[in-house]
Formats: structure tokens, sequence, C-alpha cells
């Protein structure tokens, strides 16, 4: 089954990715990696209660990782190794402008 990884930073700005070219991390190395990140970027939860969900730090890595980290092939193959771990969904769209992720 193929599987893809559609993220969109900003109107006209969206990436591809292909997860068969790489296998997805297991869960729960993959929701270490996506909490290291938002650490590192210094991303702040969506919601009031502080409480972060998965798709939430799927969302916000995004966000706070812009052009640059995605312009890094090595970085990018992460994130996206990582978010498939952690969903586990055949096809993720990540909405940066809509702050959505959908399946």
């Amino acid at each position: 089954m193929r599987t893809q990884v559609l993220v969109r930073l900003e109107k006209g700005v969206e990436f591809s990715f292909n997860v068969d070219e790489a296998a997805p991390m297991a869960q729960e190395l993959a929701r270490a990696w996506l909490e290291g990140q938002f650490t590192a970027l210094d991303c702040e939860p969506l919601r009031a209660s502080g409480k972060v969900l998965t798709a939430d730090k799927v969302l916000v890595v995004a966000k706070a990782a812009g052009l640059a980290l995605f312009a890094d092939e090595i970085w990018a193959l992460d994130y996206v190794r990582a978010v498939h771990g952690a969903l586990g969904k055949p096809m993720i769209r990540v909405d940066v402008p809509a702050m959505a992720v959908t399946y």
C-alpha cells in the first residue's frame, strides 16, 4: 500500500512525501522524535489546558520548521517517518494554514 504525507506550509507551498521510500519509525521512537523537535523548536501547546496531542505536535513542529527545515532532506525524511510512525495512517495531510491534520 502506498503511504503519503502531504505538508502544506502556506498558500502555494506544499510538499508531498512517499513513505514507501523509507521505513516509518517505530511508534515510540516516532513519538520521542516529535517530542524532541517540539522542545528543540520551542513549540507552544495549541490548547489552553496545556495538553499536547500527537497530532498537535505533528502540526506545530511543521509550522516551526518552516521552509528552512523542510529544505533539509535528512530532517524532512525524519519528520515524514516520525509522522507516519506516530499516526500510522496511509494518507496524512498536515495543513499549517488551516491548523489541521487529516487522515
